[in-house]
């Protein structure tokens, strides 16, 4: 199912030439280097083209993360194992290249289906056995703010408006639930239609082989099964990154996961970064972290990042991507000292995971007013 140049055309997409080869330089040291010339040259026309029209995010879900995965283990918090993340879904107007307005979801997570990932389904069996284990689980980890679904009336929007979703990778993911399957879900009376009846999803074409084929240390996090009956006509894989508008691209970020990608989009504030190679700015800027632990752990390894690393596909090339991400991000206007990452899941900020708080944290982001296609000129 893999993208063309022509099916990147039909959705009103290209390729970004900047990138192109960066990623196949040898030695890693001049890669990284590479990256970071690229991703400036990149950022520079990126901005000339000019800003989305709107954007605006909704809190999905929190769910319970080890603290040893937010922060590759730098953090010294015996006492807090795990902490609090939360998703949220990222809706983004912009025009494409062709001046049409297109709606996009980003992270249009259905909890119901993250939970089936192994990971988090045997987290919930061990929590059942203990007890009051679920009750603390929710009181301390699980909240549970709006479905998918329910985002669009929220902006003014019906389910047909969204023309494209995306997720920076499928860890956690159901498709099925979300495009719809012609398979029944074991233990459902019938086939689940879509949540969206046009929006196609947009995905990397490694991400979509890993799902089909995972690799024992990728098994926890993928969904068995999770795009089964799948209509092949709703998915456009792309290779590298692309841009699909004005204002908006998706930068492949490789090393989380083969098929990481990040939502960059250029706002009246400058340019936004969202994926999940990190939990937190602490991730990205790990120099200014109050989090104990980690600004040693970056100068003891001489590092400028420290990943969430759950998963450790390519833990160089992870490295390369979040400094691919901090060059094109803009300082956030509220504080100049952090950057606009946005994290795509973003640790909470709650007293009982002390001293595991965000130093800094964006919480939300929103810039002009999404509204109808039908009441656009």
């Amino acid at each position: 199912m893999a993208s063309t140049v022509d099916e990147l055309e039909e959705i009103g997409a290209r390729p970004i030439p900047e990138f192109e080869g960066v990623h196949d330089v040898w030695p890693r040291g001049k890669r990284l280097a590479a990256v970071r010339e690229a991703a400036a040259a990149y950022k520079q026309r990126f901005k000339a083209q000019g800003q989305i029209r709107a954007v605006k995010s909704v809190d999905i879900a929190a769910a319970p993360y080890p603290t040893t995965f937010a922060f590759h283990g730098a953090a010294l918090a015996p006492t807090t194992p795990f902490v609090s993340i939360i998703n949220r879904m990222v809706v983004v107007q912009y025009d494409d290249f062709e001046g049409r307005m297109r709606t996009l979801a980003f992270e249009p997570t259905v909890p119901e289906g993250s939970a089936e990932a192994p990971f988090y389904a045997q987290l919930v069996k061990r929590m059942d056995s203990l007890p009051g284990g679920q009750r603390i689980a929710e009181a301390l980890y699980l909240h549970y703010y709006n479905e998918p679904e329910d985002v669009l009336p929220q902006l003014g929007l019906e389910p047909d408006d969204l023309d494209y979703l995306t997720f920076d990778h499928l860890h956690v993911q159901d498709v099925r639930m979300i495009l719809g399957s012609s398979e029944t879900i074991p233990g459902e009376q019938n086939p689940r239609q879509p949540l969206f009846p046009r929006a196609k999803l947009l995905v990397h074409r490694r991400e979509t082989a890993t799902f089909e084929s995972p690799h024992p240390m990728q098994w926890a996090w993928y969904v068995d099964g999770g795009m089964s009956g799948v209509d092949p006509g709703r998915v456009v894989e792309f290779d590298g990154d692309v841009e699909l508008g004005v204002g908006i691209s998706l930068i492949w970020t490789p090393g989380h996961t083969d098929g990481n990608h990040s939502l960059c989009i250029n706002t009246p504030d400058g340019v936004w970064i969202s994926s999940e190679n990190g939990v937190a700015l602490d991730n990205w800027q790990p120099q200014q972290s109050r989090i104990p632990g980690i600004r040693s752990y970056a100068r003891h390894y001489n590092r400028e990042i420290v990943p969430n690393a759950n998963t450790l596909e390519d833990s160089l090339d992870q490295y390369d991507s979040m400094v691919k991400e901090k060059t094109l991000a803009d300082p956030c206007r509220r504080d100049p000292n952090w950057l606009q990452v946005l994290p795509s899941s973003e640790l909470a900020s709650r007293i009982h995971m002390w001293p595991v708080r965000p130093t800094f944290a964006h919480g939300w982001i929103e810039y002009g007013t999404i509204t109808k296609p039908s009441t656009q000129g």
